[in-house]
């Protein structure tokens, strides 16, 4: 466990997570949601946490597999095609991760939810969480909408608000 990862995000406070995404920024974001979920019968879930505390911070764990976890919580898992897909950003540790239930990640794979990633991040480290977040979103829908296209009648499964931990 590094003593610095630990420093950021004892220090990391709530209250950026507020500046950066306040109310009408998720409400811009959960709207970005429904346009893409117009296109596919997928479902997608965009949660940001600003800091790891207590057990997860302490065990050291790692984004990916706090990212896991949130995915399991909100039970995204638990769609009709098992096309669920979460957008984690973790503020302190300026990562974000993709986690896709089986269905959508057998036809995208890996490299897929990568490059995604790696295009928010470069947005993030510009300062444009926003763009980076709705741009995130927009493709994933587009690789839903390949995969998955909507059809008459498919139920949106979960909600389409942005949670914020």
């Amino acid at each position: 466990m590094g003593i610095r990862r630990i420093g950021r995000h004892l220090l990391e406070h709530r209250w950026r997570e507020r500046r950066i995404f306040p109310p009408k920024v998720l409400a811009r974001i959960e709207q970005a949601i429904k346009a893409g979920e117009a296109s596919h019968s997928g479902q997608i879930r965009f949660v940001v946490e600003g800091a790891l505390d207590g057990r997860p911070l302490f065990r050291d764990q790692p984004a990916r597999e706090r990212a896991i976890d949130v995915f399991s919580q909100l039970r995204i898992w638990d769609t009709e095609h098992n096309n669920g897909v979460l957008i984690y950003l973790l503020l302190a540790d300026r990562d974000v991760e993709i986690v896709a239930d089986r269905g959508i990640n057998a036809k995208v794979g890996a490299t897929g939810w990568e490059k995604i990633c790696a295009a928010m991040e470069k947005d993030f480290r510009a300062g444009l969480f926003e763009h980076g977040v709705i741009e995130g979103i927009q493709e994933v829908s587009r690789l839903m909408a390949q995969h998955f296209p909507k059809r008459p009648g498919t139920p949106n499964e979960l909600p389409d608000a942005p949670v914020v931990l």
